[in-house]
């Protein structure tokens, strides 16, 4: 593993060297980022945007794309606001012209933006965070992908995590769009097969300064834990902060929106200590040890919340489009489907210059990523890992795979 890193980094020289010397050509390719800059995952969205840039400046350092460069656009999808993502999207596809898309990162931004932009448009769009199971089925001509696993198999996931830590009779609320549904549906299924009581499961609507109404439903059904599946900059911090303030709960538990450095302060550590939360993680691999190094260096959390997937997309994205050999549209998604699975030579985060010369000659290639394998099912879809946090002091600590 340590003679690739060296690989890696020396190749990451000689291609800022080259980069550096080459001049600007007209044949720049252009693709687009959509995060949630505002509204209730505005502190997770930061560090996604960075792991997206990253894979882009390694593409640049290491020779360009195609014959020239690649170049970043970015737009406010927000996240709880379909009509704001259609907006974003739309700009992204009719004026900006990108290419291909990153994100948006909530699920209802990713179908609107997909709906009304991406797929009229025959944009190719991945998600690094869009996790809702309505993804699987969206009617796409193959044009929406995603990095992270879906909501299906982290409700079972977190099911399983919540039974296992002694949990046997839960409430559940969610925030009443594709992702808390999808979610909630999914862990209350599980968590019942797996021997548990689902006392209650309430949906409620984000944005709202008082919930009390809501807390006292899933308070009086006797349940002993509380588990969020909304977003920690909106609903799910309120509704954590009044059920403590209320005495209505003293266990929580939640999925990966939750997962947040703002969280605890804003809530207080000592009633959240033991916070039990699952989010899409990154499987132990090469690819996976040689990012988190890269993305160190670089001043990226190698660890955040969807940043591997976020590199992930835009690598791919990256590969793809020099495998298509040219910046259309056209037969992008069949070029991401040959470039990220076997077979083919494998290519590991930062190779860019080697599979650029592979590609060039006409060999198949291989993307094994920061987050794992992306062998894409006909829907898109990806299975994922699904790893444990628990909040210790004033953060949520990674605990390590759920198996």
């Amino acid at each position: 593993m340590r003679s690739a890193f060296r690989n890696v980094m020396a190749a990451s020289v000689a291609g800022l060297a080259l980069a550096m010397a080459a001049p600007a050509s007209a044949e720049d390719v252009k693709i687009g980022f959509l995060g949630g800059f505002t509204g209730p995952i505005e502190s997770l969205t930061p560090p996604i945007f960075n792991g997206v840039k990253l894979a882009v400046d390694q593409v640049n350092a290491q020779g360009g794309i195609l014959d020239g460069k690649l170049n970043l656009v970015q737009g406010d999808s927000t996240c709880a606001d379909t009509t704001a993502a259609s907006g974003a999207a739309d700009r992204m596809v009719n004026s900006e012209n990108v290419t291909a898309l990153v994100g948006p990162l909530c699920s209802g931004a990713t179908i609107a933006a997909a709906n009304t932009a991406a797929i009229p448009g025959g944009v190719l769009l991945i998600s690094p965070a869009a996790t809702s199971p309505a993804l699987t089925t969206l009617d796409d001509n193959d044009l929406v992908f995603r990095t992270a696993p879906s909501d299906a198999y982290q409700g079972q996931m977190l099911a399983k995590t919540l039974r296992a830590d002694g949990a046997d009779n839960i409430a559940i609320t969610y925030v009443n769009n594709d992702y808390g549904k999808g979610f909630a549906d999914a862990l209350a299924a599980a968590f019942a097969e797996q021997g548990g009581s689902v006392a209650a499961n309430v949906a409620h609507e984000d944005g709202k300064a008082d919930y009390r109404a809501e807390i006292g439903q899933l308070a009086g059904s006797g349940a002993g834990m509380l588990v969020v599946l909304a977003y920690a900059d909106g609903s799910g911090q309120t509704i954590i902060r009044q059920a403590i303030e209320g005495g209505d709960f003293s266990k929580f538990a939640g999925g990966d929106g939750m997962i947040s450095a703002t969280l605890v302060p804003a809530v207080g550590e000592a009633p959240l200590q033991g916070m039990i939360a699952t989010r899409p993680g990154s499987s132990q691999t090469d690819g996976t040890a040689i990012f988190n190094t890269l993305a160190e260096d670089a001043g990226v959390p190698p660890t955040g919340t969807f940043v591997p997937q976020g590199y992930d997309a835009a690598f791919l994205i990256a590969l793809a489009i020099e495998k298509n050999g040219n910046g259309g549209r056209e037969g992008l998604s069949q070029a991401l489907r040959d470039v990220a699975s076997a077979p083919g030579e494998v290519i590991l985060p930062g190779e860019w210059e080697k599979a650029k010369k592979l590609l060039a000659e006409g060999a198949d290639i291989n993307y094994e990523g920061a987050s794992g394998s992306h062998e894409f099912d006909d829907n898109g879809d990806v299975p994922g890992v699904i790893v444990k946090t628990v909040v210790e002091g004033a953060v949520f600590k990674e605990v390590g795979q759920v198996e």
